[in-house]
């Protein structure tokens, strides 16, 4: 039997993306970054680049970035971010505004990044099995699988996102192929239909690397 739920349908968008992310040669398995890095010598000072002043803009006195390469991860990400703030507000009386909270969505948890406007039209390439096709991102409409978040509430509580360029020109390109379009101006197109909060990185592993040179600690979500 079919489900017609779009919230069910809009959950399940995602884990059924290989197709999508075959032609558009993201299929391959993810280097995921799961543990911090050993200490660094005291005497190695990291090179700084213009592309990651906005990590040390960022207001607060705890820093994290939650990375995710994968559908499941991507909700998980919103569920260990929003956590990390109410554990913070519950256990030692502070507020959100003490994190700078970056939410990273690279690979196949990329789509996650774009607005509904964005999925109103290509939700039938991010899930080409659903039915109906998805017309707004998933993670727009709490739900269990976000631990009851949604990118609306993330945002209300100051979380950041950080949108992989990189997996972004694929999708882009598996656009073009199927629309006619070209790939430069399918992603102009996704690069300005992103969520609130968010910004498009030149690539979601550097910025989770970079990340942490800036002084953020890592949690990957899965």
């Amino acid at each position: 039997m079919k489900d017609k739920n779009p919230t069910t349908v809009g959950r399940r968008a995602l884990l059924s993306n290989i197709g999508v992310a075959a032609v558009a040669g993201l299929a391959v398995s993810a280097s995921q970054v799961s543990a911090q890095p050993a200490a660094q010598h005291a005497d190695f000072q990291p090179a700084r680049h213009n592309q990651d002043n906005w990590l040390d803009e960022m207001p607060g006195s705890h820093r994290v970035i939650v990375d995710s390469s994968s559908p499941v991860g991507g909700a998980s990400a919103l569920w260990y971010s929003n956590n990390i703030l109410t554990a913070h507000e519950e256990s030692y009386e502070g507020s959100a505004a003490d994190y700078a909270m970056i939410v990273c969505f690279r690979h196949l948890s990329t789509p996650y990044g774009f607005d509904d406007g964005i999925w109103a039209k290509y939700g039938s390439l991010f899930d080409r099995a659903a039915d109906p096709a998805p017309t707004e991102n998933p993670m727009n409409t709490a739900g269990p699988s976000s631990g009851g978040h949604s990118i609306g509430s993330s945002v209300a509580r100051g979380v950041q996102f950080a949108i992989c360029g990189r997996a972004t020109r694929r999708y882009a390109m598996a656009i073009a192929s199927s629309t006619g379009v070209t790939a430069d101006e399918a992603f102009a197109e996704l690069a300005a239909g992103l969520i609130p909060n968010a910004r498009m990185v030149p690539a979601g592993v550097v910025t989770v690397t970079r990340a942490q040179e800036h002084g953020y600690s890592l949690l990957y979500a899965e």
